[in-house]
């Protein structure tokens, strides 16, 4: 059964346990030597440019696009980079560069500051960046679970490739939860996604024209809902999906999807919902006002540990690879 086929905007509605997803697409173009875009930034809203001119935006940077610091407290963000490259610091000074398939598990638990910049490392040629950020809810006993991050290097994150009864491809990458037997590396250790039992998906399913596949059963009460952001047309249990289109699916058995004429994207997700209030303001998602209060409250006395960093926009070294630094001062090297 499907419910609410829904046009997609810029941020795409999502239900509990998820409170948010965007696609962030742009097609960046040479750097200038120093990080930033080797083109005039005149015409653009600079600090809050969304208005995608000339196929790409700076969002909240000034010379850098991307996010520059700023708080979160009471969920967990998933930041899955298809393309590109993102410069991580935050308030308890861990930093860290990551792209190219990486995904960060990041949970804000009781508060941090981050920013999020998007370095354009090439000189000689475009630096095209293609990401999703998720926003997963933490029920309220993790509310105030330290913070913390967990890196999903590209590595690790398994993509199952299969072929339907006629032999084309269908490709799909588990970033959370499992597919056919074959599991996802396990996400933060205070997340809602850590328990099996929620039955947390998160998969970007790609199709070869006129591809069939088949999206798994899950538990009764389980929120799954598909974002066809790439293609032309698909069909889910029959029902034709026109591109840009979300779905509300029904927890039961399989759903049969068949992909039409070009190649398909889809993005998948799925989850037992949390059940509790939800109270949101800004960064901050809690379960009550006075929660969210005491969370402005925090932030102002505290600034979630301060910024140890020199700039609100802190970037790496334009030949350095990816590789996190953690809190605690252990490191993982991916590109050295």
């Amino acid at each position: 059964m499907l419910k609410n086929i829904k046009p997609l905007g810029f941020v795409w509605e999502t239900r509990d346990p998820f409170l948010f997803c965007v696609h962030h697409h742009d097609a960046y173009p040479e750097g200038d030597g120093k990080m930033g875009p080797a083109a005039s930034l005149s015409g653009r809203n600079i600090g809050q440019d969304f208005d995608q001119k000339d196929g790409w935006n700076m969002y909240h940077g000034r010379q850098i696009p991307g996010f520059p610091a700023h708080p979160h407290r009471g969920f967990e963000t998933v930041t899955v980079v298809l393309e590109g490259l993102v410069d991580h610091h935050d308030s308890a000074g861990a930093t860290g560069r990551y792209g190219h398939g990486d995904v960060q598990w990041m949970t804000a638990g009781s508060g941090l500051q981050h920013s999020e910049m998007f370095p354009l490392v090439k000189k000689d040629q475009p630096n095209p960046m293609e990401l999703f950020q998720i926003w997963l809810n933490l029920p309220a006993k993790s509310k105030m679970a330290a913070p913390s991050y967990k890196m999903l290097w590209s590595e690790s994150i398994p993509i199952l490739q299969s072929k339907d009864q006629a032999g084309r491809k269908v490709e799909s990458r588990i970033i959370a939860g499992d597919i056919a037997g074959t599991s996802a590396p396990d996400p933060a250790p205070d997340s809602w996604a850590a328990q099996s039992i929620n039955q947390v998906g998160i998969w970007i399913v790609t199709l070869d024209a006129g591809a069939e596949f088949e999206l798994p059963a899950s538990g009764v009460g389980v929120n799954r809902d598909l974002y066809f952001y790439e293609g032309e047309s698909i069909e889910v249990a029959g029902k034709n999906i026109p591109e840009y289109h979300a779905v509300e699916i029904a927890s039961s058995g399989e759903f049969p999807i068949k992909n039409g004429p070009t190649k398909s994207r889809l993005l998948i997700l799925q989850g037992k919902p949390i059940g509790e209030p939800v109270v949101r303001y800004g960064p901050f998602v809690m379960n009550t006002q006075a929660e969210i209060q005491k969370a402005f409250d925090d932030f102002r006395a505290t600034e979630f540990g301060g910024w140890p960093w020199d700039r609100s926009d802190p970037i790496n070294t334009v030949d350095q690879g990816r590789f996190a630094r953690y809190s605690d001062g252990t490191e993982e090297i991916k590109d050295s």
